[in-house]
């Protein structure tokens, strides 16, 4: 949409754009700022940029009632994606970057592997000759006399 050469406000229609702003755009605005909104008339109506955070307000006379909307800033939903993304990498790196990717374990963590399977084939083996043990003690002995 092609936006034409700013045109004179009338004071009415300005104030009634601060009287239409959300809380929050109150509370900053109760804190003067020079030059801080920028109206522009468009083919629809007014549009008020906020210098400051880049909200953008649209505003269209509708059957003699001035109705203002804020305008949704996907500008402002990339860029939280974008830094969630960030961050997200940054703190992958960091897990990742103590080890390298293929790295061999130790001697250490060799050392202590091998120690953790010795210690269960031992007691494996242990409750294997114990089953043999039962078993030889079940069997029916052989007739020596």
């Amino acid at each position: 949409m092609k936006i034409p050469a700013p045109k004179k406000l009338a004071p009415a229609t300005m104030a009634l754009l601060v009287l239409v702003s959300t809380p929050a755009e109150r509370s900053e605005a109760q804190q003067p700022q020079a030059n801080r909104f920028q109206l522009e008339r468009t083919e629809n109506g007014v549009v008020r940029l906020d210098t400051q955070t880049g909200a953008m307000t649209l505003c269209r006379d509708e059957n003699g009632t001035l109705s203002c909307r804020m305008q949704p800033d996907e500008r402002a939903a990339y860029e939280q994606e974008l830094d969630r993304l960030e961050k997200r990498v940054t703190a992958l790196e960091e897990r990742f970057s103590h080890t390298p990717p293929n790295a061999l374990p130790t001697d250490a963590e060799v050392d202590r592997s091998l120690s953790i399977m010795e210690r269960f084939m031992r007691t494996f083996m242990g409750i294997v000759g114990e089953f043999e043990d039962r078993r030889e003690a079940d069997k029916p002995q052989p007739n020596r006399t």
